[in-house]
């Protein structure tokens, strides 16, 4: 499998969760998307993701984008350690948050938008996260055990924790969310969060690195 990848995307960062979780090695292609003006728009890659967007796995002979539809991907075809779980009830809990998260906050605050919010952008992007972590604050007291769903990690963990990341990053005020934070604690414990963190990927930084 080949994972194009850039160590900051959260999206990016939920799959690299999901295949190291599933034991999956994978050679990493990086794709800044700062730098030239932002790679992801190059020829190049375009003919990989139209979408021109990180990130992307080849796999099994087929080429996906989008998060989700990967990890679904996955799930489908490498069912252990399951990320979705076999009750209906619960899988749907799982799945409305991990759509909470995917396309109610982190869409409002990437940096496609906040290049066009300018001057005002961290202010933007505190206030997306504040109302989406407000919602799902509530929503994680009915549904939490040690993690987002009862006891066993879930798809909707892989997605929380590169949110929290990013709300940390923009100096969101996370004393109204100790569901949140107690459960996004729990989960950078875990080793599959841990080697799959931006801070220890083969793009970051030196001055970003663990």
């Amino acid at each position: 499998p080949i994972l194009y990848s850039y160590f900051r995307s959260s999206c990016s960062w939920r799959v690299r969760i999901a295949l190291a979780l599933k034991g999956i090695s994978y050679d990493l292609v990086p794709v800044n998307l700062l730098k030239d003006g932002g790679q992801q728009f190059s020829a190049e890659f375009k003919a990989v993701n139209p979408m021109q967007q990180v990130p992307v796995l080849k796999i099994d002979g087929i080429t996906l984008s989008q998060s989700l539809a990967i990890i679904h991907y996955l799930e489908d075809t490498r069912p252990n350690p399951r990320l979705l779980p076999q009750d209906p009830k619960k899988r749907a809990k799982v799945r409305m948050i991990a759509d909470h998260i995917v396309s109610g906050i982190q869409p409002l605050q990437n940096l496609s938008i906040l290049k066009k919010m300018g001057e005002k952008k961290t202010e933007w992007a505190q206030n997306c996260i504040a109302s989406g972590f407000q919602a799902l604050e509530q929503i994680l007291q009915h549904t939490s055990g040690r993690y987002c769903v009862g006891d066993e990690v879930s798809m909707a963990d892989l997605c929380l924790v590169p949110q929290v990341s990013n709300a940390e990053r923009f100096k969101v005020d996370m004393g109204p969310y100790p569901t949140i934070t107690r459960i996004n604690k729990a989960l950078l414990e875990l080793e599959a969060f841990k080697v799959s963190h931006p801070s220890r990927q083969p793009d970051t930084p030196a001055e970003l690195r663990a």
